[in-house]
C-alpha cells in the first residue's frame, strides 16, 4: 500500500518501523518539552512514525513503513512577472481552491481580526454557498470577536459570537487528550470550550491556517546564511521549556547536551532544503515543520465537529508560493492589496496593529499611536483595579486563580506519573509559576500538564 502525504497534511498519520523496540524516544519527548511539537517523524515511541509531509510512503500489509520518498521539494523559482499579476493569480487560486473545498456544503468560518479568514470571507462572499461566521474572546480580553463579527456584517454572513470561559479546560482534558494523542499542548485550542455549540452547527470548515505564514517574510530583512540556525533556535524553544528539556536531558542520561542535539538536528533538516534565498528557506523549513507537527494537530478538534477544508494547505498554495517574488510576499502585500479592494472589509480594524484598519495600519507607530496605547493602557489597569484581570494569553484561563491551580495540582502531582518525571521537577516549575515568572513557565507548565495526561493515558504502554 503507498500512502501519499500532502505539502501540508491536515491530518496526522502514523504508522510503526520494523526492527525497532517498543521504548520510549526520550530525545524527542525533550524536544517536545522545549518547542511545543515533536519533529520531523518523531512521536513518543522509538517504533513508531509520523509520516512526512509530501512523502510517498510504502506501508506492508501488517502496517510497517517499508520506504518513504519525496514526491515534492520546496523550492524558489521566481517568475518574472508584475506584483498586479500576480495579485490576480493569487486571488482567482483562492477563489477556485475556496470553491472547490466548500462545494455546495454551508460554510462555517472561524473569523478573528486578523488576515487570513477576512480573505477567506471576501472569496466566500461572492459564492452561493451560506456562511456562517463565528469568534470568540477570552473573558476580561480583548473584545476580537467585535472585529469579526463587524466583517460577518459587511458579508452578510449570520454570526455567533463566544465569550471563553476561565477554567474550561478541566471538563474537557480528557476528550482534548483523546482527540489530538497528546501530541500538542492543552492550552492552545480554544475551540474545545466550544465544542458542543461547533458540532451544533450544519456545514464544513473553512479554516484559514497557515496563510500568515505563507503570505509574509520567512525571515527578518538582513538575515544571512549564518543567522539561520540562531534565528530557527530562538523560534522554536521557549526559554523554560529549553531548561525542561535540559534537566529531562541529564535525568535520562542521554548522550552529549540537549542544545547541541536540537542545533544538529535543525541543521540536518535545513540541509535537505535546496533553496539559497534565505527567507524563502525559512519559510520551508517552519512549514515542513511547524505547520505539520504543531497546526495540523489542533486541526483534529475542528475534525471532531465537522469535515475540515483548508485553502492555505492545498498543494497548489504551495507550488504557487514557490514561484512569488520574496519582495510579493513580504509583509502581508499580496492580502492586505486583496483585502483593499473592498472597502467595507478593508475600514475594519486589523488587530495585529488596532486601532488601523487595512487603510491606516502603516501610521501604526509613534506619534500617530500614542492615543491609544494611552487608553489601552488605561483601560487595562482600571480593569485591574476592579478585580478583572486583563487576559491577554490562552494559559491564563487555565492556569490562573485558586480554583484552576487546585486542578491544575491533581493532574500534575500524583504518584504514578513522578515515577516517570521526578516530583522535584515538578515542584521546581510549579513554584516558580507562582512565585516568580508566571509569562515564561507557564510553557513548561503546560507540557508537564500534558505529559502528565499522556502517561495516565498510554501508561499501560510503556
Amino acid at each position: 500500500m503507498t500512502i501519499t502525504t500532502p505539502i501540508i497534511p491536515n491530518k496526522q498519520t502514523f504508522a510503526k518501523r520494523p526492527n525497532k523496540p517498543h521504548e520510549l524516544n526520550l530525545e524527542a519527548i525533550c524536544v517536545f518539552m522545549a518547542t511545543g511539537f515533536f519533529m520531523g517523524s518523531d512521536t513518543y515511541w522509538k517504533d513508531e512514525v509520523c509520516l512526512l509531509p509530501g512523502h510517498n510512503h510504502t506501508i506492508d500489509d501488517v502496517g510497517f513503513l517499508v520506504n518513504s520518498e519525496p514526491w515534492f521539494h520546496w523550492h524558489y523559482t521566481p517568475r518574472d512577472i508584475s506584483f498586479e499579476d500576480t495579485l490576480a493569480e493569487y486571488i482567482e487560486l483562492l477563489r477556485s481552491i475556496t470553491k472547490e473545498q466548500v462545494g455546495d456544503n454551508p460554510v462555517i468560518l472561524p473569523l478573528s481580526g486578523g488576515l487570513d479568514s477576512r480573505s477567506q470571507a471576501l472569496i466566500l462572499k461572492d459564492l452561493p454557498n451560506s456562511v456562517h461566521g463565528y469568534s470568540y474572546s477570552f473573558k476580561g480580553g480583548f473584545a476580537e470577536h467585535e472585529i469579526s463579527k463587524d466583517i460577518a456584517q459587511v458579508c452578510g454572513f449570520s454570526f455567533s459570537p463566544f465569550i471563553i470561559q476561565p477554567g474550561y479546560l478541566w471538563d474537557c482534558i480528557d476528550e482534548l487528550a483523546q482527540i489530538n494523542g497528546c501530541y500538542s499542548e492543552f492550552t492552545h485550542p480554544r475551540q474545545m470550550a466550544i465544542l458542543p455549540e461547533l458540532k451544533a452547527m450544519t456545514g464544513v470548515f473553512s479554516l484559514g491556517h497557515w496563510g500568515d505564514v505563507l503570505f509574509d517574510r520567512g525571515a527578518p530583512e538582513q538575515t544571512t546564511e549564518a543567522d539561520i540556525i540562531p534565528l530557527l533556535f530562538k523560534k522554536m524553544v521557549k526559554p523554560k521549556g529549553l531548561e525542561l528539556a535540559q534537566q529531562l536531558w541529564q535525568l535520562w542520561n542521554l548522550p552529549g547536551d540537549f542544545t547541541s542535539y536540537f542545533m544538529d538536528r535543525i541543521e540536518t533538516d535545513l540541509s535537505a532544503i535546496a533553496i539559497d534565498n534565505v527567507s524563502a528557506k525559512v519559510r520551508a523549513f517552519k512549514t515542513s515543520q511547524w505547520a505539520h507537527r504543531w497546526t495540523t494537530t489542533n486541526l483534529s478538534v475542528f475534525a471532531a465537529a465537522h469535515p475540515i477544508t483548508l485553502p492555505y494547505y492545498d498543494n497548489r498554495m504551495c507550488d504557487f508560493v514557490c514561484t512569488v517574488p520574496e519582495a510579493y510576499l513580504a509583509d502581508r502585500r499580496l492580502q492586505i492589496a486583496h483585502l483593499q479592494q473592498d472597502e467595507g472589509l478593508a475600514s475594519i480594524t486589523w488587530q495585529d496593529h488596532k486601532p488601523f484598519s487595512l487603510n491606516t495600519y502603516l501610521y501604526n507607530k509613534v506619534p500617530y499611536n500614542l492615543p491609544y496605547r494611552v487608553w489601552n493602557k488605561l483601560q487595562r489597569t482600571g480593569q485591574a483595579l476592579m478585580g478583572e484581570p486583563y487576559v491577554q494569553r490562552n494559559w491564563e484561563l487555565q492556569f490562573v486563580g485558586t480554583e484552576n491551580n487546585e486542578v491544575l495540582k491533581s493532574h500534575i502531582f500524583n504518584t504514578e506519573f513522578h515515577q516517570f518525571i521526578p516530583e522535584s521537577i515538578v515542584q521546581d516549575i510549579h513554584q516558580h509559576f507562582l512565585t516568580t515568572d508566571p509569562v515564561h513557565y507557564s510553557h513548561p507548565l503546560s507540557m508537564l500538564l500534558t505529559l502528565a495526561q499522556w502517561h495516565k493515558q498510554y501508561k499501560k504502554c510503556l
